[in-house]
């Protein structure tokens, strides 16, 4: 499409090709999987969350990793179980998981696909939930601790001023907190002070980019070290993650 229309200007969410007329972006969303992880550590008494997970892309293994990087960062014995469903919307199946995972000693949800079923399922059963993207409150208000939400508002309007004002060009972003796009919201009032307090601190900290989810050192299931001492992965090996980290039950499902 923007080959066919040279003159207008496309932006690609998600995506990877730039050409002259069309730009790509997309979210650090490990930033708010991280800091999910911490509320869910924090506030799990079993130091079990189940997690419903969609499809194991680059992204939804990056944010899953950062997620019991943020638990381990409050539990050091927290542990994440995983149910890989493959897909981005299946309502019936999601319930399903969450239903076994919390069968299994989970007692915090969360969940990567677009419904809020996991935040229904934990309402009915008298446990938490986190959840990205959108706040599920009103699906679960006793349930739901915290929201990673996803915010596209403040990039939306500075592309459409750099158009306006002829000095849009093509490139790759990729934004987070910094930008605003990756805020925290809705944190529920039975959160202890010091949990919102944490919270607070370190969303301040990634804006300022005084701190990093993957600063090693990171190991993965299997005990190896991927993440060394005091390193801190570079975006391009960030983007091509393809393992997942110590403390996640579950294995990649195998590609056919």
């Amino acid at each position: 499409m923007a080959a066919q229309f040279p003159d207008t200007v496309f932006m690609n969410a998600q995506g990877f090709m730039t050409s002259k007329n069309m730009g790509v972006y997309s979210a650090r969303v490990y930033e708010g999987f991280y800091l999910n992880g911490v509320v869910a550590g924090h506030m799990s008494k079993s130091g079990v969350v189940g997690y419903i997970a969609s499809l194991p892309v680059p992204e939804v293994v990056l944010g899953l990793t950062a997620f019991i990087q943020g638990m381990r960062s409050v539990n050091p014995k927290g542990t994440v179980r995983i149910v890989w469903l493959n897909t981005w919307y299946d309502p019936g199946r999601e319930r399903e998981a969450a239903n076994a995972l919390l069968s299994d000693g989970a007692d915090i949800l969360t969940s990567v696909l677009s419904s809020p079923v996991a935040v229904q399922v934990a309402e009915e059963r008298g446990v938490g939930a986190v959840t990205w993207q959108s706040d599920m409150s009103k699906y679960g208000p006793k349930a739901q601790l915290s929201c990673a939400l996803l915010d596209w508002s403040n990039p939306y309007v500075d592309i459409t001023r750099a158009v306006i004002d002829g000095s849009w060009k093509p490139g790759n972003a990729w934004l987070g907190a910094k930008e605003g796009v990756i805020r925290m919201v809705a944190l529920n009032p039975s959160l202890p002070t010091d949990l919102k307090a944490l919270l607070v601190r370190k969303e301040a900290e990634m804006k300022a980019g005084s701190f990093h989810p993957f600063v090693g050192p990171i190991l993965d299931q299997d005990g190896k070290e991927r993440v060394a001492a005091g390193v801190v992965p570079s975006d391009d090996e960030l983007r091509k993650i393809d393992w997942l980290g110590a403390g996640i039950q579950g294995r990649l499902p195998t590609r056919r």
